[in-house]
């Protein structure tokens, strides 16, 4: 299925929308507004649809994450505390999605995108949205956004790959107080805490700015960056010294990293071949 085909498959989808630009920002919505895109069954499998789409999608240089409405994500359903589990369904422990299940993939699936993924996010950010949220590589934030990591109000923890997206994010003993009380705090605070990257009064609009000006760069480069970003978190010095080495070494004197370099030196907008 090529890209045309894709978009058009989510273009009237009642939960999620995708559309491609000719610059290669693909706009991903959440589009479950009358709901605050709170999260459901169907709305946990077609964002993991979605994240699909995008890994199989030619010319995707960068994604924006938003939510239609007033919300970005309210967090789950709580329609679903009252649903009886499918005995067929897999078990939360087991791993149907590489190294998360499926509650875990709709946040882990923006991190595991070879490019990169900007959060839009306003309204409301609760629980599994600001987890989802957490999962971009950074988040642009109204500063009046209400937002909290809200399981333990139900009695629950965290569960949707919120501790392994944190790390790195937000202290460690901040990130104790707002899991144990789960109290809300404003966007503004985020920035504060580390959870927010940037502040602005049109979320949607900064990352958009933003993904164009990433989507001129060498794609190449960029997701080279994204893995040794990934990696460094999780590797030793010495492994992430080999890696530097490895991805420079396949992308130097690569068509599109040449083209990097005739258009800087041409003052010209550069046209990159799409991975």
């Amino acid at each position: 299925m090529n890209q045309a085909a894709i978009a058009a498959n989510f273009a009237h989808n009642d939960r999620v929308s995708i559309e491609l630009s000719d610059d290669g920002v693909a706009q991903v919505r959440l589009t479950r507004g009358d709901k605050m895109n709170a999260l459901d069954p169907e709305m946990f499998e077609q964002i993991i649809a979605a994240g699909h789409a995008l890994h199989t999608m030619k010319g995707v240089r960068v994604v924006v994450l938003s939510g239609e409405g007033r919300a970005f994500c309210a967090g789950l359903d709580l329609s679903n505390f009252a649903r009886t589990p499918d005995p067929s369904e897999p078990g939360i422990t087991e791993r149907t999605y590489g190294n998360s299940n499926k509650f875990q993939q709709v946040a882990m699936l923006w991190r595991k995108l070879e490019v990169p993924v900007i959060a839009a996010v306003h309204g409301v950010c609760f629980g599994g949205g600001l987890q989802i949220a957490s999962g971009a590589d950074f988040r642009i934030v109204h500063p009046e956004t209400r937002m909290a990591i809200m399981e333990m109000k139900w009695g629950l923890v965290p569960d949707m790959a919120g501790y392994a997206l944190w790390r790195g994010l937000i202290r460690d003993d901040v990130m104790r107080e707002l899991v144990y009380t789960n109290r809300e705090f404003s966007g503004a605070e985020a920035k504060e805490l580390g959870l927010a990257t940037y502040l602005d009064d049109n979320p949607l609009e900064r990352a958009t700015a933003i993904a164009q000006d990433i989507a001129n760069r060498n794609p190449s480069a960029i997701r080279a960056a994204k893995r040794l970003q990934h990696s460094m978190l999780e590797r030793s010095t010495d492994d992430i010294l080999m890696e530097e080495s490895v991805e420079q070494h396949g992308i130097m004197r690569s068509k599109n990293q040449m083209e990097a370099v005739m258009a800087g030196m041409e003052k010209r907008k550069p046209n990159f071949d799409d991975i």
